[in-house]
């Protein structure tokens, strides 16, 4: 009879419901649009985040703002995510999901255009520099004039800056745009991943959801590559490209005060992410349901329900309305459960700890690079873009393969996480060995008879070589000696004399110069500061390579602790367990880790600019020694106090286990008798299929 059955339902499915045959053997054409579009989407997304992190130090520079400003700026992103996050995973998922994902692209392209409209409002650059560009002429004014009425003028510029500029730029902080439009940024980005994978688990078959969603993992994280390489050519472009003559331009990409073209990059991410809206607008709101995800019993009221768990008695399907008093209600009990998993709330700290250490890592490491090593932001982007989140993606895949491969138990997968990690642990340490000197700056880190151990203030600057030039010891405008130290200042470095103009401006008779040669020679001094030594040269290639090395061995365990996570948890706990884990990510690593890593990083700084209407502005240059030491420090720190927390996480594995080898052991009889008795509720379905039009694919499979 059950082969009868079988028979004619077979019958049924390829006669009389065709529709049901096709959605069941291939991808319905709408969902790989769907597919494309959500791809497209994280694309987008990915881009331009990974671009805001690479224009830090640009933004630093144009709005005159310390680290840990900018670290507030980074973590509004976070901000505007939570703002939302409940309100959109919980009630926009019963609307139209591709409409609503839609609508935060388009809020997304919309802050990220904010972002740049700082750079048409504000005006232009104005170099703090002290050389005069005259391009008709071979000379220019003296940088160290004979003490006069006028010479005082000249000499102690920030009192004589236009105030008209002064009253525009105090007006308003230009940086609260910024701030601004990354919050709308991350309310945007909410709806993207909860709706989008949400849509592709409902309507793909269970063996391809799984593929098409790591594909669209996939994509997102091509986006970050992009997104750097995109923040390395606008950082080589001069923020004002269009509007000044670059001939009158005396810095180099490579100079602290050089700021890129930022806002550029903007206008394209943003572009882009509005055009990644444009598909979702076609998109209906549900597509035809594959048969296997029907539930056993065949009926159709039964269908919006997967099987009830103790955790959750009512589970509804994204898209029907749900008794939200009755989910309101079971919340709470649900939470304590999940938190009352020991396992689950020690991995929760342990990833808070671990979150920590890697945003606050990757936020800061393209201007450690600049800082440390003496690199162009151009540069440092390139080599992030490039070398450092490839490495990461391989690290990604070939852990899940590794998990695949040895099919890693919850202990194996534990074991393999915190091996990788403490592995990269051990790498990570040799940075410490990797370091730089400070460069050799008159009057900062050596004295000008070039001596080092010098401690700076700011009255250290003047000495008798500059003492009658009336020179300011707020200014910075850096000039190389050919004594390989660097002067704060043409008019420090005491020159009486300058030839030629902008980029090619060279100083003469500089008489500080005198005091630190040890051999006659023309005292002469150039712009900019003078490169970091061949020994530092020498060091950053094994800088980049270690660093390739040890962010590819800690990815590899990156898939096996994620799925160390989804295992420990009750099937109907998962959702609200990875729910939880991004909030508390998001709340205790994404949004602080930035803040504290740049105020920290602000302590290191020796020398700041200064505001055009007074006030501190951005960092000039830092005790590359103190930076390397917190930077490392703090990121090492943390991920030693992670450490202790894995201890303590294997004993409660261990103890989970043979928790449940022991009730295994006690009611593998009970569980013998559930199954017989799902085989049975699964021939009575049968008896229903013709009845109520429903493909009995599980039972089948019985």
């Amino acid at each position: 009879m059950k082969k009868m059955d079988n028979t004619a339902t077979d019958s049924w499915i390829v006669d009389n419901n065709p529709d049901s045959s096709t959605v069941k053997n291939s991808c319905h054409p709408n969902l790989k649009m769907f597919l494309a579009a959500l791809s497209f989407a994280y694309f987008a997304k990915a881009l331009s985040g990974s671009y805001m992190k690479s224009t830090i130090t640009q933004l630093e520079r144009r709005f005159d703002i310390p680290s840990y400003l900018i670290g507030i700026i980074d973590g509004s992103f976070e901000i505007g995510n939570l703002l939302v996050i409940a309100f959109v995973s919980y009630f926009c998922a019963k609307l139209h999901r591709p409409k609503i994902i839609a609508v935060g692209c388009i809020l997304m392209s919309f802050g990220t255009f904010l972002i740049a409209m700082p750079h048409f409002i504000i005006g232009r650059y104005k170099i703090e520099t002290s050389i005069r560009s005259s391009v008709n002429s071979t000379n220019n004014l003296s940088p160290c004039p004979a003490s006069s009425p006028e010479s005082l003028r000249a000499g102690d510029r920030p009192s004589i800056l236009p105030s008209r500029g002064c009253e525009k730029e105090s007006s308003v902080s230009m940086w609260i745009y910024v701030l601004v439009g990354n919050i709308l940024r991350g309310i945007g980005e909410t709806p993207v991943q909860p709706l989008g994978i949400s849509y592709i688990d409902d309507y793909a078959q269970s063996d391809n959801a799984a593929l098409y969603i790591g594909c669209v993992q996939t994509i997102s994280i091509i986006g970050p590559v992009f997104g750097y390489l995109l923040g390395s050519l606008c950082a080589k472009i001069y923020v004002d490209i269009g509007y000044v003559d670059m001939e009158t331009i005396t810095i180099t990409p490579g100079d602290a005060r050089w700021v890129g073209a930022w806002w550029l990059g903007y206008l394209i991410a943003g572009a882009i992410t509005l055009m990644s809206a444009v598909p979702f607008w076609f998109l209906p709101k549900s597509l035809p349901m594959p048969v296997e995800k029907h539930d056993t019993n065949c009926t159709p009221e039964q269908t919006r329900f997967i099987k009830d768990s103790p955790g959750l008695k009512h589970m509804f399907r994204p898209e029907e309305p749900a008794n939200l008093h009755l989910m309101a209600s079971e919340f709470v009990p649900t939470l304590k459960s999940l938190l009352g998993n020991p396992v689950y709330t020690i991995y929760l700290c342990v990833t808070i700890v671990q979150f920590n250490s890697l945003i606050g890592m990757v936020t800061y490491k393209p201007k450690y690079i600049e800082q440390h090593y003496g690199q162009s932001a151009s540069k440092a982007n390139f080599l992030m873009g490039m070398i450092n989140i490839p490495a990461v993606a391989l690290g990604m895949f070939s852990g899940g393969v590794v998990m695949k491969k040895y099919k890693l138990s919850i202990m194996g997968a534990a074991k393999f996480a915190f091996g990788t990690s403490l592995l990269g642990y051990f790498l990570s340490l040799l940075f410490f060995a990797m370091g730089c000197e400070n460069a050799k700056v008159a009057g900062i880190t050596v004295s000008y008879s070039g001596l080092g151990g010098l401690s700076y203030q700011e009255q250290s600057l003047i000495s008798d070589c500059n003492s009658d030039c009336s020179c300011t010891s707020r200014e910075w405008d850096p000039v190389c000696g050919e004594n390989g130290i660097t002067y704060v200042s043409p008019c420090l470095a005491g020159c009486n004399s300058s030839t030629g103009s902008g980029k090619n401006t060279v100083f003469n008779n500089c008489k500080c110069l005198a005091v630190a040669n040890t051999q006659p020679g023309n005292l002469t001094a150039s712009l900019g500061q003078c490169p970091h030594r061949d020994s530092c040269e020498k060091v950053f290639p094994y800088f980049l390579a270690m660093s390739v090395l040890s962010s590819f061995i800690i990815s590899l365990g990156g898939t096996p602790g994620f799925m160390l996570l989804v295992r420990c948890i009750k099937p109907e706990l998962k959702s609200l367990a990875l729910g939880i884990h991004t909030l508390a990510t998001r709340t205790l690593a994404g949004i602080p880790a930035p803040i504290y890593f740049g105020a920290i990083i602000d302590t290191t700084c020796l020398k700041w600019g200064y505001k055009m209407c007074g006030g501190r502005g951005a960092c000039r240059i830092y005790d590359t020694s103190a930076y390397r030491r917190v930077y490392l420090g703090l990121t090492l720190g943390l991920r030693t106090v992670s450490f202790f927390l894995c201890i303590l996480g294997f004993a409660l594995i261990k103890r989970h286990i043979r928790k449940e080898e022991k009730h295994v052991l006690t009611n593998g009889s009970a569980e013998l008798e559930t199954l017989r008795k799902e085989e049975n509720s699964s021939i009575h379905c049968e008896q229903f299929v013709l009845a109520l039009d429903c493909n009995p694919d599980r039972e089948t499979r019985l």
